[in-house]
Formats: C-alpha cells, structure tokens, sequence
C-alpha cells in the first residue's frame, strides 16, 4: 500500500474520513432526535481528537523537519499556524454560512439569498476543509520522509473516528428541526464530500513544495486549532454543567495520543 503514489493514497483516506461521516450522519435512519449531554459528548471528543492530531500529527513533525532543515525551528510553526488560523478566520466571515445548531438561526458571513439548506452545506464545508487538508499533507509529507506511511495512516484514522460522531451531530438535530430523514442525511454527508478534495490538494503542497513542508503542516493545525475553538468546543459547552464534554474532550485527545505514538 505504501509504495502508491502519495496523492492516490490521500485521495484514498480523504474518501475513507468521508465515508465515516455518511455513516455517523446515516445514524439518522434510527433516531430522530439525540441527547444533548451525548452531543456534547460526541462534539467534546472530536474536539479532543483534533486538538491530539493537530500536534502529535502536524505541529511537532513541522518543529522537527525545521530543525533537520537547518531552519529556526519555532518560526515555520508559528508563521504556518497564525496563517492557517487567519485564513479560517477570513472565510468566516466572508463565506455566507449558517450552522447547524444556531441558536438565532441568523446566517453568518456575506448576505445572501442563499436558502437555508444550501448555508448548511456551506458551513459544514468550511469546518471540514482543515481535517481533510491534514490528513493530504500527511500523505504528501511521505514523499520527503517528514511523516512515516504509518503516521500519515494514523491521521486519517483519527479524523475518521472522529467524524462518525460529527456527521451524527449533523444529521440528526436537522431531523428534529423538520428536516426529512433523506435531506438530513444528505446534508449531513456533505459535511465530509469536501475532505478527499481537500487531501488532494493538501498532499500536492507538500510534495511539490518540499522547503515550505513545515509551514504547511503547521498550517493544517492552525486551521484545524480554529475549528476547535470557533465551534466544537462553544457547542459542546452549551449547557451548565459539561462536565461530559470536557470528559469526551480527555478521551479523544487520548485516543489520538494513543494511535499516533503506538501506531505511528
């Protein structure tokens, strides 16, 4: 398997973390409605399982493939990540998107006429856009030996783990607001159509651009840190008490750990 070619093996992992998603948002078909401590929980744990990923995975092979480089080894990191970040940032804000679990139900970004579902899918898109760009900067990071066949498996092992609660986090809340169990679910699969696109191209800058490898892994954790931060983890504090989502954060990010040192 890993004598194939790095952007065949991205594009293989980026449809693998998309297909755990259509199956965590086909979860649909069997329930209508979901707890709100277990959502908490699911979105605390992808959470924990991106933050692991974004440095076990990204940010210290970027630090190490700096230093091996011969470069100041905290500056790739700290360029790549604030770039990764701002560029989430802008894309918020100029991307008309609505999430799902809007308290308001107000769109964000530019006004548009858009209707709602197709705001969904937008916003959906833009939070997986990092996860499938990590994981195709792992794979196209092989071709210059920066990330192991096993780390770069690791990678996308995580992020489809985590993405079988996310698109059940998707899916299903759209059910309980009217939505028919058919258009939930294709909803909720979007939410990973865009990561094989993404890990394509993410695998492409990494091998063809092999001196910027370390900026460009630190700026898949940036980009995936933002998420975190704009979204899993307000959402999954939204009740008094989460203690249950600080617990599935612990967890994910424990399972990661788990995989990418004794896997990768």
């Amino acid at each position: 398997m890993n004598t194939l070619n790095p952007l065949s093996l991205a594009l293989m992992a980026g449809l693998f973390t998309w297909a755990m998603t259509s199956a965590g948002a086909a979860l649909v078909f069997l329930f209508k409605e979901i707890n709100k401590k277990i959502l908490n929980i699911m979105l605390g744990f992808a959470s924990g399982v991106m933050v692991a990923a974004s440095f076990w995975s990204l940010l210290l092979p970027a630090t190490e493939i700096a230093k091996e480089a011969g470069m100041v080894e905290w500056l790739p990191v700290i360029i790549g990540f604030s770039a990764g970040g701002a560029l989430l940032m802008v894309m918020d804000k100029v991307l008309p998107h609505l999430h799902p679990n809007s308290k308001d139900g107000s769109p964000e970004g530019m006004p548009s006429n858009l209707r709602k579902s197709i705001l969904l899918v937008f916003a959906i898109t833009l939070h997986n856009i990092p996860e499938g760009f990590a994981v195709g900067v792992a794979f196209g990071a092989m071709a210059n030996e920066g990330v192991t066949f096993a780390a770069a498996m690791v990678v996308a092992l995580g992020i489809g783990i985590q993405n079988l609660p996310e698109g059940a986090a998707v899916s299903i809340p759209l059910r309980k607001e009217g939505y028919s169990r058919r258009k939930s679910f294709m909803i909720g699969q979007l939410s990973g159509a865009v990561e094989p696109i993404a890990a394509v191209l993410g695998a492409y800058f990494a091998m063809n651009m092999t001196y910027f490898l370390p900026y460009t892994l630190s700026f898949a954790a940036g980009a995936m840190i933002y998420v975190v931060v704009e979204e899993l983890i307000p959402e999954s504090q939204s009740e008094e008490h989460s203690h249950g989502a600080t617990i599935g954060s612990m967890a994910g990010f424990l399972l990661m750990t788990f995989l990418d040192i004794a896997l990768g």
